[in-house]
């Protein structure tokens, strides 16, 4: 399976790491850590050394409760944030669903659009499209600010599987190579504690859809639940998420704590070559 992501071509023999660096105030696991421009390149640059195979630089807050921003409050962190980073030697994803903040993230060099509404805004899709970006589609059933208030599913891995393969089909039919598409189940987008379950569980079946699936557990809620550990305490469960998720076939693992997912990998990977 091959991953394109403008310049950056991955064949995804091994599972990819996505380090997060949120120029956020209030995002639910490192708000306003990292909202200062020196502190953001120097976190940046510090998931680069750690092992981070891509970077994913979001200004607004996705977490369940979190109220919109403007576009132009959005534009003020992240693209600082892209400028500053302009060369790195690993893709720059941008982590939006405003069209406006796409278009301008890959004039800036962003390599991959991470997008939680699936580009079904037609602008969104169009600019993806036009670029030579890579693409990550996510599932969420209603909005951060209500989504966690009565999700319902008949089959939370049916729906979702479903959903995925139609917004797949659109965006092939814009143009977007199959090369370039990723696509996200959506942990804690509209799910409850038994959905997650369901659908880490059962994440092996999105394999079936021909696209790199990405994984994003890290630090969550459902981790908390389990643990009973807050969010500053939940590297070993993300660890341990991660890797369930690469066992089940996930591609890429969206982290924040890089280095301990990397070494993890590393030796789950040397196992699996020997088995």
């Amino acid at each position: 399976m091959l991953l394109r992501c403008g310049k950056f071509h991955f064949d995804l023999s091994r599972s990819l790491v996505m380090g997060i660096v949120n120029v956020t105030p209030d995002s639910f696991s490192d708000g306003g850590h990292h909202l200062q421009l020196d502190s953001a390149l120097a976190h940046a640059h510090q998931l680069i050394q750690q092992g981070a195979d891509i970077l994913d630089i979001g200004g607004e807050s996705t977490r369940p409760g979190a109220l919109p921003v403007s576009v132009q409050e959005e534009l003020d962190r992240v693209m600082p944030v892209m400028e500053g980073l302009r060369g790195a030697p690993v893709p720059l994803s941008v982590d939006t669903c405003k069209p406006e903040v796409m278009s301008l993230a890959l004039a800036a060099g962003a390599c991959m659009v991470n997008d939680i509404n699936a580009l079904q805004q037609p602008e969104a899709l169009s600019f993806v499209a036009m670029s030579d970006a890579a693409v990550c589609l996510m599932h969420k059933q209603g909005s951060p600010q209500t989504m966690q208030e009565q999700p319902q599913y008949q089959d939370v891995v049916a729906e979702v599987l479903q959903f995925l393969h139609a917004r797949i089909a659109a965006v092939e039919a814009a143009g977007i190579a199959r090369e370039r598409i990723v696509v996200d189940p959506g942990f804690g987008f509209g799910k409850t504690q038994e959905h997650n379950l369901a659908l880490l569980r059962g994440l092996d079946v999105f394999n079936e859809l021909g696209v790199a699936v990405l994984a994003g557990l890290s630090r969550k809620s459902m981790l908390g639940k389990i643990t009973g550990q807050d969010v500053e305490h939940r590297v070993h469960a993300s660890v341990a998420a991660a890797l369930l998720a690469v066992q089940r076939g996930a591609k890429i693992v969206r982290v924040h704590d890089v280095r301990a997912t990397v070494d993890a990998l590393k030796i789950w990977q040397a196992v699996s070559e020997l088995a």
